[in-house]
């Protein structure tokens, strides 16, 4: 089981506080940093200094780190066209080393788009440009050298593109492919995903979700190997009060997260992680909110990552 620190900045932080996280994360042990794409803040919270881009945020991390991956979970595909994603990627790829996992997904938070002035389609033709997105995103990585790419789509074209750059990594990074949708997400993950992530889901569902994506890929007939993650939030303290502290500086209830995410002493969250594990899951992302607090950090890799 490996463990990987996921942020969402959009609530508020700045880069520098990106930067101290993404160091802790390495310095701790922890698999990867990883970070949402969002352009607005979500609920009661100031969001302030304001968004920070994903890819852009990355490429610097990318060369301030050596060890840790570094991804999204997941890239909104409404926010980019495939031709230059593909580039941005594959540039942090080759400036990290080859460390980077590509998460890509349809894009939901209709209010944001809005707000950039970025167009919001219905969800039936999200996932139609979704699946052109990957093809093309991919195609574009998997071009032998000196040969072009072309693609005609519903809803992209690409004429005798280049191809270039090329990821550091032969044929381009993994690509994570999240969701809970019962047919669509599936069957994507089934022809396209080297990792399928549920996010913020129980265990039992979990385990539902997992079991639509290998009926999926048996039906596909992929006989290549998939990853199965989780995304939970987490709320972790020695004792009843350290847990409620940290849960209230994230405004939330200690109840409702130990139901609902990865709460409690760090033998609670070691357990549970563990019924992750038992479904299949290998990687566990762990949804930080409190990015200030580095001890929490220290906590989960000396208490959880070292028992796991």
């Amino acid at each position: 089981m490996r463990l990987r620190i996921f942020t969402e900045p959009q609530q508020g932080a700045s880069y520098e506080t990106l930067l101290s996280v993404a160091k802790a994360t390495e310095e701790l042990g922890f698999d990867a940093f990883f970070r949402s794409d969002h352009y607005t803040k979500m609920g009661d919270v100031s969001g302030l200094p304001g968004p920070t881009d994903s890819w852009v945020t990355l490429g610097a991390l990318a060369r301030e780190t050596s060890r840790i991956r570094l991804g999204t979970l997941v890239t909104a595909g409404t926010f980019r066209y495939p031709g230059p994603l593909a580039i941005s990627v594959a540039q942090v790829d080759q400036m990290s080393g080859g460390r980077v996992d590509f998460g890509i997904g349809t894009g939901w938070f209709e209010e944001e788009h809005a707000q950039y002035g970025i167009p919001f389609p219905s969800l039936n033709e999200r996932f139609e440009r979704l699946e052109e997105q990957i093809r093309i995103v991919t195609g574009l990585w998997g071009t032998p050298d000196g040969e072009t790419f072309s693609f005609t789509g519903e809803h992209y074209t690409l004429t005798d593109s280049p191809a270039l750059p090329k990821p550091a990594q032969a044929g381009g990074p993994p690509v994570i492919l999240g969701g809970f949708g019962p047919k669509r997400t599936p069957r994507l993950a089934a022809a396209y995903a080297d990792e399928y992530n549920v996010p913020f889901h129980q265990v039992e569902e979990t385990g539902g979700a997992f079991d639509r994506v290998r009926a999926a890929c048996a039906e596909a007939g992929r006989t290549r190997p998939i990853t199965y993650s989780a995304a939970q939030v987490v709320c972790c303290g020695r004792d009843e009060a350290e847990i409620a502290r940290r849960a209230a500086a994230i405004g939330r209830e200690v109840d409702e997260l130990r139901q609902s995410g990865l709460a409690g002493t760090p033998a609670e969250v070691v357990e549970k992680i563990g019924r992750f594990g038992e479904l299949g899951a290998e990687r566990i992302y762990l949804q930080v909110l409190d990015l200030g607090d580095l001890d929490h950090l220290e906590l989960l890799a000396s208490e959880v990552l070292a028992k796991l």
